[in-house]
């Protein structure tokens, strides 16, 4: 089963783990969260990932901005194929990789960056299905 790991500028990644145990209570447990203050060090970062993760045969780290120190900390991680960092984690991201940890990590990567982009839409006061028929959408231009 793959161990997922939130690492995120605080307090997102327990926000989000709250957000599970909400959504999902059995599950809320599975995650593990680490907050990053503006404080730490990558050092103090990276250790205290290792220390949450070591026992993990699979590992998914799911983090907030690419480039940023979380992000860059969990590069760190990433070893000989049993950990994957996904950047710019989202509620329907968690939700899938937390649904489906079960399944291989490959499959698992493959789930979340699923859940994480089609979880977003622009919502209107229409169906979605019905938004390209709008006449009174500016983008539409095909007279």
């Amino acid at each position: 089963m793959t161990t997922i790991l939130v690492i995120a500028h605080t307090p997102l990644a327990t926000a989000l783990q709250s957000c599970v145990r909400h959504i999902l209570p059995q599950d809320a447990d599975q995650i593990l969260a680490l907050d990053v203050e503006a404080h730490q060090s990558p050092e103090e970062i990276f250790a205290a990932a290792k220390l949450m993760t070591h026992d993990a045969s699979e590992l998914l780290v799911l983090t907030d901005i690419f480039g940023a120190t979380p992000a860059n900390t969990a590069g760190r991680l990433v070893d000989d194929g049993r950990c994957q960092v996904l950047a710019g984690v989202n509620l329907p991201m968690l939700l899938r990789a937390v649904h489906y940890r079960h399944e291989s990590l490959e499959s698992v990567v493959t789930k979340a960056t699923a859940g994480g982009t089609l979880g977003i839409v622009e919502v209107n006061l229409t169906a979605p299905q019905n938004q390209a028929k709008r006449s009174n959408d500016p983008r539409n231009n095909h007279h």
